[in-house]
């Protein structure tokens, strides 16, 4: 009883930790970004398509590097997404034991892969490919970054995605193909809309790692400042510019606080989505229920 009644009081202290940490952080990014608006216009930040915080007169645009962020986001999710969903089903409902045994281990290994042999890779064998196939003048884009975040986010997205697919009651399956659907059909139909809101979870958990995703970005995107034309321009974005520049920043000055502004901005485009996927996150349960 005695063990009982602590792990009772312990487990709420850690749930309030964790709230106090995430507010401390909030606090931290918002509270030195936000000084950055009392010299700055706030519209111009927002909507300034030019970053030069070293010139005689600094230009904090971040119009660029949200839209490369998003750029390559958005690249890293039209991979991984559906191949990511695809690897779960296969390893829930379709593969051997034998089989599943050796992809399970392997698809989880790439997760604890560090960001920076990711980045080697890219430079190495990623970013010559994607020049030569597409006739670029260099292979360090914001196509090339993505193609490596789809690498890094899909052992989130494919491991959780397993894990509600594999929750999905065998009764329902049983029921489909007494109907006389077959296989196929019983996966598309019945499988994955049931594991949805699982798989909404783990497309919004691979989101936070493209988009937060610092080193390898730096490394692979190309680093270039300005507006990006196409999906094959290099670009810089914002995690790549607050780790380049951050370092030779001195503390307190309008480049220091434009690099949290930053932050926070990155930071609100997280939240929202993450309020979009619990959305239909709950739509979806409700749909099941």
């Amino acid at each position: 009883m005695r063990n009982r009644s602590f792990i009772e009081y312990a487990l709420p202290v850690f749930g309030y930790v964790a709230v106090i940490v995430l507010a401390a952080i909030v606090f931290t990014v918002f509270g030195e970004g936000i000084p950055l608006f009392h010299k700055y216009s706030v519209v111009k930040f927002l909507t300034g398509k030019v970053w030069r915080p070293t010139a005689s007169l600094p230009k904090f645009g971040s119009v660029p590097l949200l839209v490369s962020t998003l750029i390559v986001s958005g690249i890293a999710m039209l991979f991984a997404v559906p191949l990511g969903v695809a690897t779960a089903l296969y390893i829930a409902k379709l593969a051997s034991e034998t089989t599943k045994d050796i992809l399970k281990p392997l698809i989880e290994l790439l997760a604890s892969i560090p960001s920076v042999v990711y980045g080697f890779f890219g430079i190495v064998f990623v970013a010559p490919l994607v020049q030569k196939i597409f006739r670029l003048p260099v292979g360090q884009t914001g196509f090339t970054a993505g193609i490596i975040l789809a690498f890094m986010s899909l052992p989130t997205i494919a491991s959780i995605s397993e894990d509600a697919i594999t929750s999905v009651p065998s009764g329902l399956e049983l029921a489909s193909f007494g109907l006389g659907a077959s296989k196929f059909e019983t996966l598309i139909h019945i499988v994955i809309p049931a594991a949805m809101p699982g798989i909404i979870t783990a497309i919004s958990l691979g989101f936070g790692r493209a988009v937060g995703e610092t080193m390898t970005v730096l490394m692979v995107a190309g680093g270039a400042l300005g507006m990006p034309h196409s999906i094959f321009s290099p670009m810089r974005p914002i995690t790549a510019t607050i780790a380049a520049e951050m370092g030779e920043t001195p503390v307190g000055s309008l480049h220091y606080h434009a690099l949290f502004a930053l932050a926070a901005e990155l930071f609100v485009i997280v939240v929202l989505f993450n309020i979009v996927a619990e959305y239909y996150h709950k739509k979806f349960s409700a749909r099941g229920n």
